[in-house]
This record gives structure tokens, C-alpha cells and sequence, in this order.
């Protein structure tokens, strides 16, 4: 027999090994129930979030029946409640849809939705997206062409960038370079003698595990995106500023006097210098020295450019309607300065004349947060004069609609040398262009002479801006007919 107190201790034992299976048990019992309670949260909110999304899908359907509210926001209904329904156990939630229309000139740009989805397993758990539902802009590029180019050695590509024609590609590049042409005949103003067949993209750039060409490349409809200057000019009369050939106009009222016409000529036009402030200094070019020059759009023949102002008249300082922040020029215009906000430019004529852009000099935003942006749309070609920075910087989107990008061969010696006071000014040494460059016709920032660099800039510098590519200033143009989501997010 064991002592009285011996049995005491094994009871003692007993209930202490009971107790810490109990606490282990609870312990058990509590993780198994709380990641119940974790897996039902997490399944309520994978719920919520393609509730979420099926309520932008929604909203996205009922835009693209509803056409009116994509020419003027009109009919848009915010906040929608949209019941999400599983085809087989019925509701599962409900999305609550929360769109904004931005407006310039009271045109739809695009409509921002926020979507916040609820499960109705658990309404505790919601989750939000946000979308843009809009035109994929032409500022999702570095280089949009229309005709065939050779990127030189020198060039910096960053960006997306697309020809209609052939690619030779001989600078370095971090994205995709595409050419809709499947073959193209590269001849000696693209380095090829004799004349040779080649394929759409060709050269010595080191990014070719990005190139690519047709038949994987499909055309670029340049016919689709080209601006309706009509329609421009009448927002600019009534609403933003109007660069009339004898007068300016803003939001439909004549600013002080008339005075002589400085349209219908390459030799006269307006000087535009922008302004961090959102205004801008406008001033009458009256006065202008010619220069002899090659274009690339007609590599045979000598030019007369009048791009260097030698005579302007100041006109007055005006401020950018922030609701609809176009100027329309109806003559030729010289572009300098500092972006405020976002602003869209545009030199064309209503009569036979097709006015030029002239990149007079840097251009810089006053803010790197996307709330600065310029699109410059000229009827013909956007140029870089003779006379410019030996360092130069332009931002925006760059648009020639009918002509080309570029700066025209000029040269020292010869028969057709410039002016001796501008003999500086041929060979610069860095152009750097950031946002993108919309061209019909070939571009060209630097010319060789026997391959020897001989005028224009010696090294180019080309970077998409992508803050512009889904924020871009009213009116730039479309890269696609078809609205679609760009900056999808949750928050």
C-alpha cells in the first residue's frame, strides 16, 4: 500500500496534466477558429474584388450604349449601384460605381470610376478599384512616323516607338521598336549604297530583341488621328484664346485693337512664350532673316527658311482658360517658355496656307507631377530653327500634321552657307526631347555629310512622358478610335 500522502501528489499531477491539455485543446480550438474566420475574410474579400470589378465592367458597358456621355459627359449617373448576380446561386454582392467626366471645353477627355464591391457573405471586407476609361493618347509613345527613318547612332530612345515605314536602327533603345513594314528599299539617305532591300526594323542599336515588324506589326491609321481643326478653331474663338491673323480673341472677346495681318506667310506669325503662371506673352513677328536649307521631305532641293526673328511687336499677356485651355493660331507660330498647366496649341490655316511650329527655343514644364503638359499641333511641320540653344530641351507632345519633325540641313560653306553671324549655329551638340514626336513625314535632327556629322545636333536624347501618356492636355490625339481602361488600381 502507498502513503495517504503519495496519493495526493497523483491527483495533484492528474489535474495539472488536465490543465495544460485543456490550455493546449483552447489553444487549438482558438487558431482553428480564428483561420476559419481568416479564410472566410479572405474569401469575402477575393469575392469583393470581382464584385468590384464586375461593376466597372458594368459601367463600361453601359458608356459604350450610352454615346452622348462620351461627346459631353451628359446622362452620366454617379453613384450607380450595380447587384452582381452568380448565374447559379443568384446575388453574391453589390458593386457601388462612383464616376467623374473630365471636360475641356466642354468636350468629354475621359471619365475617371472608382468601384467599391461588398460580398454579401461579409459587407466588412470591401474592396475599390479605380480605372480611366478613356482614348489611348499618341503620348503613350516616344515616336509615332508616318515614312521611313534612321535612328543614328547617337540617339537615346526611351519609349514605344512605331513607323508605317522602315526602321534603320542604329541608336539604343529600352522598349519595343516596330515597323508595320515587312521589307522597305533603304537607299543612300538612309546609309545604303547601293540601294538594298531590308527588313522593316535594321541596324546596329543594341535593343533588337525588341524590334519587331510585319506581318506581327500591324499599319498605323495616321488619316484617324489627324485633329479636326474646325472644330478646334471654334472652341478657341469661344472659349480659349484665338490668334486671329489681325487680332486676339479670349473666351469670344477681342483683347484691345486689330492690327496688320501677320498670316498667310512663313515669313511673318506670332511668338508664343508661355509662362510658369498659366498665361502666356504673346508677341507679332514682323520681322524675319532667311536662310538656305535642306528639308527632309525634299532632299533635293534648296529652301529659303525665314525662322530667325528679327523684328516683333508685344501684343499682351493673357491668362489660359483653365476650362478650356486651347490657342488656336491662324498663322505661323514661335513656341518658348514654361508650362503651367495643361495647355494644346495649334497653328492652321483656314485658307491654303499650312503654317509651321517653330520650336524657338527650351520648353520646360513647371511642374514634374503630370499637372504640366503641352501638345503643339502644326498644320504642316514642327521645326527647330536655325538659330536655337547649343544645348536644347523641348517637353510636350509634338504633332506635324502634314509635314514633319525636325531641323533642316544648313551649312557653312558653299554656295548656300548661312549668314556668317549664324555660322555658330549649324553643328549644336544635345537635343533632348521629352514626351513625343507625332510626324507624317520622315524626321531628321541631325544630317552627315560623307558620314561625317556635318549639321544639326550632334547627340539626341528621346524619352516618352509617361505621366502625359494617361494624363495628357485636351485634344492630343488618339492612338485608337476605341475607349478602353488605362490606370487600373486598387486603392
Amino acid at each position: 500500500m502507498f502513503p495517504r500522502n503519495d496519493r495526493g501528489v497523483t491527483v495533484m499531477l492528474v489535474l495539472a496534466f488536465m490543465g495544460i491539455f485543456l490550455f493546449l485543446l483552447g489553444t487549438i480550438l482558438s487558431y482553428v477558429l480564428t483561420q476559419g474566420k481568416y479564410g472566410r475574410a479572405l474569401y469575402a474579400r477575393e469575392q469583393a474584388v470581382n464584385i468590384s470589378e464586375a461593376g466597372l465592367e458594368y459601367y463600361r458597358w453601359f458608356l459604350a450604349h450610352n454615346p452622348n456621355i462620351l461627346t459631353n459627359g451628359t446622362g452620366l449617373v454617379s453613384p450607380y449601384t450595380h447587384i452582381v448576380n452568380d448565374p447559379e446561386t443568384g446575388r453574391v454582392g453589390e458593386a457601388t460605381i462612383t464616376a467623374t467626366a473630365n471636360l475641356a471645353c466642354g468636350s468629354l477627355q475621359w471619365v475617371d470610376m472608382t468601384s467599391v464591391g461588398r460580398a454579401d457573405i461579409s459587407t466588412n471586407f470591401p474592396r475599390t478599384l479605380a480605372a480611366r476609361y478613356m482614348r489611348p493618347s499618341v503620348a503613350e509613345y516616344s515616336a509615332l512616323l508616318n515614312a521611313n527613318v534612321w535612328a543614328g547612332a547617337d540617339r537615346v530612345i526611351s519609349g514605344p516607338y512605331f513607323s508605317n515605314g522602315g526602321i534603320r536602327m542604329d541608336g539604343s533603345n529600352n522598349s519595343t521598336v516596330q515597323s508595320a513594314m515587312a521589307t522597305w528599299s533603304c537607299d543612300s539617305s538612309f546609309g545604303c549604297s547601293p540601294t538594298q532591300s531590308r527588313p522593316g526594323v535594321w541596324g546596329a542599336g543594341s535593343g533588337s530583341a525588341l524590334w519587331s515588324y510585319a506581318p506581327n506589326v500591324a499599319s498605323f491609321n495616321f488619316a484617324g488621328i489627324a485633329t479636326n481643326f474646325s472644330t478646334m478653331q471654334t472652341y478657341a474663338d469661344t472659349q480659349g484664346i484665338k490668334l486671329n491673323t489681325t487680332n486676339v480673341r479670349v473666351a469670344g472677346v477681342q483683347q484691345g485693337g486689330t492690327f496688320s495681318s501677320v498670316g498667310g506667310t512663313d515669313q511673318r506669325g506670332f511668338r508664343i512664350v508661355l509662362r510658369s503662371d498659366n498665361t502666356i506673352d504673346v508677341y507679332r513677328v514682323t520681322g524675319t532673316s532667311g536662310a538656305e536649307s535642306i528639308h527632309t521631305d525634299n532632299p533635293g532641293s534648296w529652301t529659303t527658311d525665314y525662322h530667325t526673328i528679327t523684328a516683333s511687336t508685344y501684343v499682351g499677356r493673357y491668362t489660359i482658360p483653365s476650362g478650356c485651355p486651347v490657342i488656336y493660331a491662324q498663322a505661323k507660330v514661335w513656341l518658348e517658355g514654361v508650362v503651367g498647366n495643361k495647355v494644346t496649341i495649334i497653328a492652321a490655316d483656314t485658307g491654303s496656307f499650312t503654317p509651321d511650329v517653330i520650336l524657338n527655343n527650351n520648353i520646360t514644364y513647371a511642374s514634374g507631377t503630370g499637372s504640366s503638359g503641352l501638345t503643339a499641333i502644326a498644320e504642316r511641320s514642327v521645326l527647330i530653327p536655325l538659330v536655337s540653344p547649343d544645348v536644347m530641351t523641348v517637353r510636350g507632345v509634338f504633332v506635324a500634321q502634314s509635314g514633319y519633325f525636325g531641323r533642316n540641313y544648313y551649312t557653312t560653306s558653299g554656295d548656300h552657307d548661312v549668314p556668317s553671324a549664324y555660322d555658330s549655329y549649324v553643328q549644336q551638340s544635345l537635343l533632348t526631347t521629352i514626351g513625343t514626336v507625332v510626324s507624317n513625314g520622315r524626321i531628321g535632327t541631325q544630317w552627315t555629310c560623307s558620314g561625317t556629322f556635318c549639321s544639326g545636333y550632334g547627340q539626341r536624347v528621346d524619352t516618352y512622358d509617361r505621366l502625359l501618356a494617361f494624363n495628357p492636355p485636351p485634344f492630343t490625339p488618339a492612338a485608337s478610335p476605341d475607349y478602353k481602361f488605362v490606370l487600373w488600381r486598387e486603392q
